[in-house]
């Protein structure tokens, strides 16, 4: 099993997959790693859709402004924020981070006031203040994955109305990105890095 740092420094965007199909066991296991990621008051907003059928990968694909190697995936998660789930768990979740003293009355009143404010705005501006949430999980899945010998790739240039066409799903659901899952069929090299001191403000 590789060390995080290892697993941070070997990780890479692929975009060509072998055809071997991904376990059931090792989707849970990097689902699970997203169950445990951490989220703004404990809300764990993040809902996950995973697709393996060639019908509606190719409609991702579509979807995502006809990237066909979405398709070749074996796997794809469809990576969504709950936003009706975030904002009830961010009531409920708040009260009991006060109740057990983790952070002071005054920023549990802060929080609910943002929650009461959030609750009146459009959902379409809620979704995206959220999605950080749902990035923290999806990063702990494309981490995980390496520990299978999985690659992946991170897909934010999509459609979302017709991404959630595809499902039904209403305006309760932000599509945060797509995450094309499989055994590499490509080793890319290392992309450049900025060096340390320029990330430094």
């Amino acid at each position: 099993m590789l060390t995080t740092r290892e697993a941070i420094e070997q990780r890479r965007s692929i975009r060509k997959f072998k055809p071997d199909p991904v376990p059931d066991e090792v989707l849970a296991e990097l689902l699970d790693a997203a169950r445990l990621a951490p989220s703004g008051c404990n809300a764990q907003p993040w809902r996950f859709k995973v697709v393996k059928d060639g019908e509606t990968k190719r409609a991702l694909a579509k979807g995502a402004f006809d990237q066909p190697f979405i398709a070749a995936a074996p796997v794809v998660l469809v990576c969504c924020a709950d936003i009706k789930g975030y904002l009830e768990g961010m009531v409920s979740s708040t009260e009991d981070l006060g109740k057990i003293g983790a952070v002071e009355d005054r920023v549990v009143k802060i929080i609910l006031q943002a929650a009461d404010r959030m609750q009146v705005m459009p959902l379409d501006q809620v979704g995206p203040r959220i999605a950080f949430n749902v990035a923290i999980a999806v990063e702990h899945i494309a981490l995980r994955a390496l520990d299978f010998g999985l690659g992946s790739c991170w897909i934010r240039l999509l459609d979302e109305q017709a991404i959630k066409g595809i499902f039904g799903w209403d305006e309760h659901l932000h599509v945060v990105a797509l995450l094309p899952l499989g055994y590499p069929d490509e080793a890319p090299a290392p992309r450049k890095r900025l060096p340390l001191e320029a990330i430094l403000l």
